[in-house]
């Protein structure tokens, strides 16, 4: 009987390649597993069998590459095991069942005991069977209470197994003993493990893909998604569109898949994500953008409609247009369906020709859309101070601002070629400018609509300024004050008036009765110009008592100055800084800007501030005549102006440079010959103010005019306007000053700026040089107290290493020598051993040459003081690795650094034969195996 099943043993498909083709169909290996079982079955003695079935197994156990042959060896012992498998309430003979399980049990049993062998190759196929076991295993499946928990004990055990694809495949097998409702569980704490803090990529993506969501995991899961491997961000947004509902993940979290996932791995988001977020939205576009509060999010949300539509530019989406109504009702407007409105806009006009006709049907004429805007804008609430308490009333309003904004963007999607339609929709956004109920955070919107809609520079700079005039000083109706002494004779007359038109009726009806009636006409007339004089009178007593003339009338109040500041600071940011200053321009500079600066309202001078380092852009002069006024803000006022003052001075320097005050008009020259001298060194005195103010606002307390500043040198020095080692090595000490942990921007700026700027050129290479002693000494001097002191000094040192590594230049032979240098100053002090260590990572050129010689008379001088430290027993703890000095200076820079109670014999100069190589490898792998046993056998 085992003469047959050794003829189709495990073994012949491994020693012999044409089983493959055999083992690879299907059907023949099912033809296979039926037929070996039903000779299992009818043995009455299963041992022989099993030790036979083992010893054959092993073969392919012992291989740790991924043979097809061996893998296909895998698969059948796998099937073959399965098959013993009895279904719950199947079979309800326990005995029988018993009988049926016993191989199964028995190789389990067997995998157990190989897991902790010393073959890494073995241990990989008991996890990977162990795995393809229990994966194979019906979902009501049984397996004994003790062996389970073996096995759990064991794939523990091997999750932290030193060879990656061992810790895969226990991993993988894990993926059904993990119970997501136990907190405690160990599988679940195991994963978050190795998510957190394995260093293979492979390892973590195996965890992903069986690791259960749970309220515990799913943070964990999240966090994947940033992972510095892009196909564990890819698989960690596979998992959460597979297996979490977007209900699970909070409105930041959404938002963030969105963001970041659309930017690094845009196709799985695509693919994968918002398919499947949808569809738990049963389709619905607007539901989904619900979910994502659009308010706060915007752009992303743009973003994300963008990738839709993308996705669905087909007839879909175009029937799906073709049904779209050109205008929302204004009671209908949500910020949901505004912004799709805008998104899908937008989409289909940068499809250039292709989507011209269907923005037509999107968006009506110009005119129409005019009046609409106005209409919504017109109808948006205001709020007073007290109302403003109320949270319910004030979102209302932002939320009818939110609307206003994207109404407003929409402009620029529409056709304004048409002359009656542009000038319509300029009449309109000039009216809506001038508004005294238009939101503040609208107006710099509507004058970049305005200004992109005018075509000439100066009809764009004259109706901004004409707006600003009448919205400062506005046309409104003034009483004039009224002469008393004037008002009290007019009613003395009309009082007078009134008693003559009395006693001539009198006297008519007199005149009347003695039928005098020649006197009566007479007095007729009379009456009747009295009657006159009275209305006359009275009417001038009306009009006295309501005087009122138009005129205009300037206004003060920091609303209406924020607002005209906005405009401006638009205006001045939208015109082309080639122009120059115009009067126009000049006057309200003049007349708003400089006394907005010194407006008590912080928002107004803020406003002011950005307006006027706007302003300064366009004009060196300008910028010459207030400069001084710029540094002085970013000392004195509050930290949100101060800031907007250092933008300022950065975009200053950035476009004219530190000889900006050079361009400064010099003084007329008098009599005294050194006054020319003076002027030129109080122009050095401010560049090195400004400087110095710059490098003390790397040390404030303030977290943002920190932030701002090291982004605003990081500019300077890489757009070469500064050029400073001290800066540099400022910048560095930042970047790694524990203080910065939490400062996402300040961290990310200074690491895209150090690579970018360290390979630019060979002036940054040299000036990184030149930074990396003053760097290391302020880290070596630094106090137990300084935050400083707990930077890793070894770090920072590979650091400059790699950012000075040779691509198209090289400084590490000048560092090199620096560092020699430096190690002679003082041979007895701690860094000596760090600075060793550092030379034995530079790449040094060893053609002969000046600079080579230099360095080796150095090198010389520090090998005979290491050498006599040596004799005296002073070493100190660090490996010299990759050096490129010769062997004699890299073997002592190794016995200086060594750790070894002995100093090291020198190395021979011969170089060893292959075959001592392999003795030496093989005598390690002795060694590493008695150890490798000792510790399975403790284990």
């Amino acid at each position: 009987m085992f003469k047959y099943v050794s003829y189709f043993s495990l073994n012949d498909c491994v020693c012999k390649q044409h089983r493959v083709q055999v083992f690879q169909k299907k059907h023949i290996k099912a033809k296979l597993v039926a037929s070996l079982k039903n000779r299992y079955n009818k043995l009455e003695d299963k041992t022989e069998f099993h030790e036979e079935f083992v010893r054959c197994l092993k073969y392919a156990m012992i291989i740790y590459t991924r043979e097809p042959a061996v893998e296909n060896v895998i698969d059948f012992v796998t099937r073959f095991a399965a098959s013993f498998e009895t279904p719950v309430n199947e079979n309800p003979d326990e005995e029988e069942e018993e009988d049926e399980n016993e191989f199964l049990n028995f190789l389990l049993n067997f995998l157990l005991e190989s897991h902790g062998a010393n073959s890494h190759a073995v241990r990989f196929r008991a996890c990977q069977l162990v795995n393809k076991l229990l994966g194979s295993l019906s979902e009501n499946a049984q397996i004994d209470d003790d062996l389970w928990d073996r096995i759990h004990e064991a794939m523990l055990i091997r999750v932290t197994d030193k060879y990656p694809n061992v810790r895969i495949q226990a991993a993988l097998a894990m993926s059904r003993l993990q119970d997501p409702s136990n907190v405690d569980c160990p599988t679940i704490k195991a994963y978050m493990l190795l998510l957190e803090n394995d260093s293979n990529p492979e390892v973590r993506r195996a965890v992903l893909s069986c690791i259960a969501p749970s309220a515990t995991t799913l943070s964990k899961i999240y966090k994947r998604t940033r992972d510095v491997k892009e196909k564990v961000r890819k698989l960690a947004y596979q998992v959460l569109a597979e297996k979490v509902h977007i209900r699970a993940l909070s409105i930041a979290q959404r938002v963030s898949l969105l963001h970041e996932g659309l930017n690094s791995v845009k196709e799985v988001v695509k693919t994968h994500l918002l398919p499947a977020w949808l569809r738990m939205q049963q389709g619905d576009v607007l539901q989904l953008l619900h979910r994502l509060d659009v308010e706060n999010c915007a752009e992303t949300a743009v973003t994300t409609l963008q990738a839709i539509f993308s996705m669905l530019w087909s007839s879909y989406l175009k029937v799906h247009i073709s049904l779209y109504r050109k205008l929302i009702p204004v009671d209908s407007l949500t910020c949901e369906n505004v912004l799709y409105w805008r998104a899908l806009c937008e989409f289909v006009k940068n499809k250039g020709n292709e989507g011209e006709e269907l923005l037509e049907r999107l968006l009506p004429e110009t005119a129409i859309f005019a009046e609409y805007l106005y209409s919504y804008l017109k109808s948006i609430t205001q709020l007073s101070e007290e109302q403003r308490a109320d949270m319910t009333q004030l979102e209302m309003v932002m939320t009818q601002e939110f609307i206003g904004q994207q109404l407003i963007l929409l402009v620029g999607c529409l056709d304004t070629s048409e002359e009656g339609g542009r000038k319509r929709m300029v009449a309109v956004l000039q009216e809506i400018l001038l508004m005294p109920n238009t939101p503040t955070s609208l107006i710099g919107l509507l004058v970049e609509k305005l200004i992109g809609i005018l075509r000439d520079d100066a009809q764009k700079i004259q109706m901004v300024a004409e707006i600003i005039s009448d919205v400062r000083e506005p046309i409104l109706p003034i009483s004039e004050p009224v002469d008393e002494n004037e008002k009290r004779r007019k009613q003395v007359k009309l009082a007078e008036v009134r008693v003559q038109i009395m006693e001539a009726k009198q006297t008519l009806e007199e005149c009347i009765s003695c039928q005098d009636f020649s006197r009566a006409a007479e007095l007729k007339d009379s009456i009747s110009q009295l009657e006159e004089l009275k209305n006359q009178l009275v009417l001038e007593a009306s009009q006295s008592a309501d005087n009122i003339k138009e005129q205009r009338v300037e206004k003060s109040d920091a609303k209406t100055l924020l607002k005209c500041l906005t405009m401006c600071a638009e205006l001045f940011k939208q015109m082309n800084i080639k122009r120059g200053i115009c009067p126009t321009m000049n006057a309200l500079i003049e007349s708003l800007i400089l006394p907005g600066v010194s407006n008590p309202n912080p928002a107004v001078r803020n406003m002011a501030v950005i307006c006027l380092g706007t302003a300064a852009l366009h004009s060196k002069d300008l910028a010459n005549t207030h400069l001084v006024l710029l540094l002085q803000i970013t000392q004195l006022d509050e930290p949100k102006i101060r800031i907007s003052a250092l933008r300022a001075l950065v975009d200053q320097l950035l476009l004219n440079g530190l000889n900006i005050l050079q361009d400064k008009p010099a003084p007329v020259p008098q009599d005294d010959s050194n006054e020319q001298p003076e002027h030129q060194a109080e122009e050095e005195s401010t560049v090195q103010s400004i400087l110095k103010m710059l490098s003390e606002f790397l040390d404030s307390e303030i977290c943002e005019l920190r932030t701002e500043t090291a982004e605003g040198l990081a500019k300077l020095m890489y757009c070469g306007r500064i050029l400073s080692p001290k800066l540099l090595s400022r910048l560095v000490l930042l970047w790694y000053n524990p203080v910065t942990e939490d400062d996402q921007r300040l961290r990310h700026c200074l690491g895209v700026f150090l690579q970018l700027y360290a390979r630019a050129s060979r002036t940054n290479q040299e000036c990184v040089e030149e930074s990396f002693l003053p760097t290391m000494r302020t880290l070596f001097n630094a106090p137990v107290t300084s935050p400083l002191s707990e930077v890793d000094t070894s770090n920072v040192a590979e650091l400059f290493v790699e950012l000075t590594r040779p691509s198209a230049v090289s400084v590490h032979d000048s560092l090199a020598v620096r560092v020699c240098n430096e190690i002679l100053r003082d041979t007895s002090a701690p860094e000596v051993r760090l600075y060793c260590k550092t030379l034995s990572w530079l790449e040094i050129n060893t053609e002969p040459g000046p600079a080579n010689s230099d360095l080796q008379l150095l090198l010389k001088d520090i090998l005979q003081v290491l050498f006599c430290k040596l004799m005296v027993g002073e070493k100190h703890c660090i490996k010299a690795k990759n050096s490129r000095l010769s062997r004699n200076v890299a073997y002592l820079l190794l016995a200086f650094c060594s750790d070894e109670e002995n100093v090291p014999e020198e190395p021979p100069s011969v170089r060893p034969s292959r075959r001592a190589k392999m003795a030496a490898i093989d005598k390690t792998k002795q060694d590493l195996t008695a150890l490798m046993n000792q510790e399975a056998n403790s284990s």
